[in-house]
C-alpha cells in the first residue's frame, strides 16, 4: 500500500500505525502462524487462555518444550481448574501438572477471567476470541499485532509486572 495513503488512513481514523499493520487469523490460520512465533521467541511467551484442555496442550507441547530447552520464559495464565466442569477440570488439572514439569510457570486465576491473548518477547501481540490452549471446533478470530508499543501497552494495562519482572 502507498505510503502516503496508509499514512492518510492513519489519520482519519486516528488508529495506531500497528493496528493498521495488523493481521486477522482465524482458527484454521492461526495455529500455524503462531508456532511460527514460538520458534522465533528468544526471551519470554505469555499465554492467557482461560481454559486448557489435553488434546490442544498436546498439540503444542513439542513448540513449548523447545521454548524451555532455548531457556525462553514460558508464563500461562488460566482459570483455576475448580472453575470448569468435571470433564474440563481433569483436563486442566492434568495439562497444568505437565506445563509444570516441563518448566512452564502456570499463574491460576480466579476471577473468572475469560481474555484470550498472547505476548511474545513484548513485541507480538495477539488477541481475540480464540482460547489458544483448548480450542477445538468453535468459529474464533485473533488479531496478530507485532508491536512493541501495543505489546507493551498490554503487559501494562493487565499488570502483568505483578507476576512476570
Amino acid at each position: 500500500m502507498n505510503n502516503l495513503l496508509v499514512f492518510c488512513i492513519k489519520k482519519w481514523l486516528h488508529l495506531s500505525p500497528d493496528l493498521v499493520e495488523s493481521r486477522l487469523f482465524d482458527e484454521e490460520s492461526f495455529y500455524k502462524q503462531f508456532r511460527d512465533d514460538l520458534r522465533h521467541a528468544k526471551k519470554e511467551v505469555i499465554i492467557e487462555s482461560p481454559f486448557i484442555s489435553t488434546n490442544r496442550m498436546y498439540s503444542l507441547l513439542a513448540p513449548f518444550e523447545e521454548l524451555v530447552r532455548r531457556k525462553v520464559k514460558v508464563y500461562v495464565f488460566t482459570r483455576h481448574p475448580d472453575e470448569h466442569d468435571l470433564g474440563m477440570k481433569q483436563q486442566a488439572e492434568s495439562a497444568i501438572r505437565r506445563f509444570e514439569a516441563m518448566g512452564v510457570q502456570v499463574l491460576i486465576t480466579t476471577d473468572y477471567h475469560h481474555r484470550k491473548i498472547a505476548i511474545l518477547d513484548r513485541n507480538v501481540l495477539w488477541e481475540g476470541s480464540l482460547n489458544i490452549l483448548s480450542q477445538t471446533c468453535s468459529r474464533e478470530i485473533m488479531r496478530r499485532i507485532d508491536s512493541d508499543s501495543l505489546s507493551k501497552e498490554m503487559f501494562e494495562y493487565l499488570k502483568l509486572n505483578r507476576f512476570i519482572y
